[in-house]
């Protein structure tokens, strides 16, 4: 099982000129999915636990994926990423990376806390485009997924 159409897509990204770019592309690449954001990590933790203004699961619906930006302020993407992926009850969310970071040590790391993928975050709008499309055919159509679990 794919991600499907009726799971939300969660972007932690502390930039809203990217996280908007970002929503538009899936847009575009026509992906109807309900987005939601979280411009940190310590906000991400609150989501994904519920907590604080997140208690509602109505305005916290378990994403289906998780595109992550690694630089933020607070608890960046590199910890949260370790966090999500060291919890038995979250670490089966596919985790997206998308950065600006090319640093290898990043990669590497990201990788050995259990990122499911890496993307650059491509500098223009028009390369960001392809990114997405690319992103939503392998995740949306492509990747089979375990069983979701609440």
């Amino acid at each position: 099982m794919s991600i499907k159409q009726n799971q939300t897509i969660l972007i932690i990204e502390d930039s809203p000129e990217d996280y908007e770019a970002t929503v538009r592309a899936f847009r575009k690449a026509g992906l109807a999915n309900s987005i939601n954001r979280c411009e940190n990590g310590e906000e991400a933790l609150d989501y994904l636990y519920r907590r604080g203004a997140y208690a509602d699961p109505i305005k916290s619906p378990r994403p289906g994926i998780i595109l992550l930006d690694l630089n933020m302020p607070g608890l960046d993407g590199r910890d949260l990423l370790k966090a999500i992926k060291n919890d038995p009850l979250l670490k089966k969310i596919p985790v997206v990376v998308l950065t600006t970071s090319s640093d290898e040590r990043d990669i590497e790391k990201c990788y050995e806390e259990g990122a499911n993928s890496y993307i650059n975050k491509p500098v223009d709008l028009n390369g960001l485009m392809v990114a997405i499309q690319r992103l939503r055919d392998y995740w949306f159509e492509i990747v089979i997924l375990p069983k979701d679990e609440k």
